[in-house]
This record gives structure tokens, C-alpha cells and sequence, in this order.
């Protein structure tokens, strides 16, 4: 009888969690015995059945306030989580993202000549270079799904390979679907996305909101505009921030979820900085970019990542600018309507987008990247 293959995996978010399972899945199918999966992630992953500690739901802690209340339980977590690495004696440690809490483990079992694997780099080309040499101490592979991120590594021992991006095979999967029925109600179709988070819904939606009834004036209210909330709690705020709204257009509606049929079937589209302009890239949807923080944040955010030209992942990886910015004051409803009128009422501006944005997606791999991932564990393990 096979002895089964011990793997501790460590998924802290939602989207790790999302990652994690499909790993998960191709894991299983690329490895001819059977597969023990504990660790902490959320719903998709004990859904593949993996055995977790903890819940993202209780894990996912975004931003210093939240991370300092929390600071006991989360030490007693990482205490926890290094008792079941010392007791249980993983074959590999495989920590998805979260690199805060998953690089601490990761060095734990790597000192313990546990085998350790990090899907999804942490963002060193944006800040903190420092932690590279770090990253080649603690692991001994490194997953990367953006494709300039392996080179960052060349002169370091550790083994980082490009798998591709897992939202290539999700893009597919939607575009594959049969379409949905989505509450469009003009020519003109505009997607709405102010961000997944309380915060940037409050700040964000009512300017763009502004520039969506300036746009609907330009072009003589032939316009409809859908806004895909990511949850029934961020729809509820949306509506009470278009509620509350000193203007609104006239023809908008709100979906549940949905962001990627949305995108795919909009015409253009003015999406929150973060994970959803790369879906917006991967639906081939002209899209400008906005967002604003607080001043503090801004400036901040401003010091540590002063090396990197764009905020956008489309334009990071594509090095140039693939869709507009538009960043705290650049940020206002005019300039905003003025480019999602370009890309509406311009066939040149259109077609020229188009194109930098499927060279663009040719840059983050064929697919398949789970596969790609769980062949290059396969690989590493087999070498131990």
C-alpha cells in the first residue's frame, strides 16, 4: 500500500483559498499515491477535502488596525501551526500567498529539513527587495505567476519558475460559458467596479457614479451601467452609497457577482485598483483604472513602492501603460468620463486598446497553470 503524501497547506485569503484548491486538484492528479492535505484556507479548500485549523474567515486581516487586534490570536496560530509541522512531519510545507504569517512557517519547517514550497511571490519587485535573499534562505521552490518575477532570483540558489497566472484558465472558463442574461439597457454598455472592500466602495463609487451621469449626458442618456458586487453585504453598501449619491445615471443596476460575465459583455469599464483589472485585461474589456486612499495611506504607499512606475498589474507586466491610471487627485469624474467616451466613441482608440491588451495577456501563459504548479512540486520532490 502507497504511503501517502503529507502536505501542510497554508492558504490565509480568499483568493489563496481559490488557488489552493486548484492545486489541490491537479496535486492529486499528477501524484500516483494518495494525498494527506492540513493546514488553514477556507471553503474551496476543504471543499478538496484538505483538514483545516483555521478559516479564512476568521484569518484574512487586511491592514494594521485589524492585524494589532488581532496579534494574540494570531501568535497562538503561528505556535499551533509550528506544533503540527514539528508533530506531524509534513513531506512539504506549501504555503499559497499570505506571505506575512506562510513565510514564518516556511522557515520553520525549512529549518526543520522540511521540504518548502511558496505559491504566488510575494510583490518584491515593489518593495523591500531586501526580502530576496531571504525568500532563497527559507524556500526550495518558488512558484511565480507573473512572468518577469523568476529573473528577480537569478542570483540567488533558489529554484523560481514561472507557472503561469491561474486567472488565465478562470478567464477561459468564463468566456467558454454559455452567456448570461446580465440587466443591460442601452448601446452602451459600462462596467462599475469600486473595489471589494467597505472602504473603497464609500470612497470610490460616488465619483465614479459622477462620471457615469456626465458620461450619460455626452452621449444623450443611450448608456447602462452594471456594477458586480462581490458580496450581498458590499452590494448593500453600494446601493446605499448610489442611495446617498449626490448624482447618479439614470439606467444602473447592480448585480451579484459576476465580474468577469460582466466585463466580458461590457463595452468599456472603470475598475478599482487590485485583482479585477487583470480579470479586466483577461476579458479584453478597455478599462480605466482608478483609485484613492486616504492621504496618509497614499503617501505611505507612495514611499515604499517609489521604484515602480504603474499601480496597475496590466501595466506592470506589460511594462507600458495598457489602460489609463487615474490615482487620488488625477482621480475626477471629468477626466474619468473623458476616457470611457474614447474608448465608446473612438474605433481607432478601441482597436489600438484591444491589441496592447492581447499582447498583454500573452505574456501571463497558456493556462493550465495549477497543472504547471503541482508538475514543478511533483519535480521537486521526486529530487529530494
Amino acid at each position: 500500500m502507497n504511503t501517502p503524501l503529507k502536505i501542510m497547506i497554508c492558504a490565509g485569503e480568499v483568493s489563496g483559498d481559490m488557488h489552493a484548491a486548484a492545486l489541490m486538484r491537479a496535486l492529486r492528479a499528477a501524484v500516483d499515491r494518495p494525498i494527506v492535505f492540513r493546514g488553514f484556507g477556507g471553503d474551496a479548500m476543504r471543499a478538496e477535502g484538505a483538514e483545516l485549523f483555521y478559516h479564512t474567515d476568521r484569518i484574512a486581516l487586511i491592514g494594521i488596525t485589524p492585524v494589532l487586534r488581532n496579534l494574540p490570536f494570531l501568535l497562538g496560530m503561528i505556535r499551533h501551526m509550528k506544533r503540527e509541522i514539528r508533530v506531524w512531519q509534513p513531506d512539504i510545507v506549501l504555503t499559497v500567498d499570505y506571505p506575512g504569517m506562510n513565510l514564518r512557517l516556511a522557515r520553520f519547517a525549512h529549518d526543520r529539513s522540511i521540504k518548502t514550497v511558496h505559491y504566488i511571490c510575494p510583490q518584491v519587485w515593489a518593495w523591500r527587495r531586501g526580502r530576496i535573499p531571504k525568500l532563497a534562505r527559507i524556500l526550495d521552490l518558488l512558484l511565480c505567476i507573473l512572468p518577469f518575477e523568476p529573473a528577480l532570483f537569478k542570483q540567488t540558489s533558489l529554484d523560481a519558475r514561472f507557472t503561469g497566472h491561474p486567472l488565465v484558465d478562470r478567464a477561459a472558463e468564463t468566456r467558454a460559458a454559455p452567456p448570461v442574461a446580465l440587466p443591460w439597457n442601452g448601446t452602451h454598455r459600462i462596467a462599475l467596479l469600486p473595489g471589494s472592500r467597505a472602504s473603497e466602495i464609500t470612497r470610490i463609487l460616488p465619483r465614479l457614479l459622477a462620471a457615469a451621469t456626465l458620461l450619460e449626458e455626452r452621449l444623450e442618456g443611450d448608456c447602462s451601467f452594471i456594477i458586480p458586487a462581490p458580496t450581498p453585504a458590499m452590494r448593500e453598501l453600494g446601493e446605499a452609497v448610489a442611495a446617498r449619491a449626490r448624482t447618479r445615471p439614470a439606467r444602473l443596476t447592480f448585480v451579484d457577482g459576476q465580474a468577469r460575465h460582466v466585463m466580458l459583455q461590457a463595452h468599456a469599464a472603470a475598475v478599482t485598483s487590485g485583482t479585477a483589472t487583470l480579470e479586466a485585461c483577461l476579458m479584453r474589456c478597455p478599462t480605466v483604472l482608478v483609485y484613492i486612499a486616504s492621504r496618509v495611506t497614499y503617501w505611505i504607499g507612495r514611499w515604499l513602492i517609489k521604484g515602480v512606475k504603474h499601480l496597475g498589474l496590466a501595466n506592470i507586466i506589460a511594462g507600458r501603460e495598457v489602460m489609463p491610471e487615474l490615482i487620488q487627485d488625477a482621480f475626477t469624474p471629468q477626466r474619468l468620463a473623458d476616457q470611457l467616451q474614447r474608448y465608446l466613441t473612438d474605433a481607432d482608440a478601441r482597436a489600438q486598446t484591444l491589441a496592447t491588451l492581447d499582447e498583454t495577456n500573452a505574456l501571463l501563459g497558456t493556462g493550465d497553470a495549477s497543472t504547471r504548479a503541482a508538475d514543478a512540486i511533483v519535480s521537486a520532490v521526486a529530487g529530494q
